[in-house]
């Protein structure tokens, strides 16, 4: 049985990529404590499609 928590697990999604035209994206998963950090979670992360470090952006 899972235990129940604050931490919930949460899409990142890259903003550069949209604009660029390329197909395919550039998501990570990861997770955060709803409770310590309600607003939404953004990062420099690694896009593989772009070759370089763009902000990825939580998504619902």
């Amino acid at each position: 049985m899972a235990k129940k928590g604050n931490r919930i697990q949460v899409i990142l999604e890259c903003t550069e990529h949209k604009d660029s035209g390329l197909p395919g994206t550039s998501r990570y998963v990861t997770t955060k404590n709803k409770k310590n950090s309600p607003d939404r979670l953004e990062f420099k992360k690694f896009n593989p499609i772009l070759k370089k470090m763009t902000l990825h952006k939580e998504i619902k």
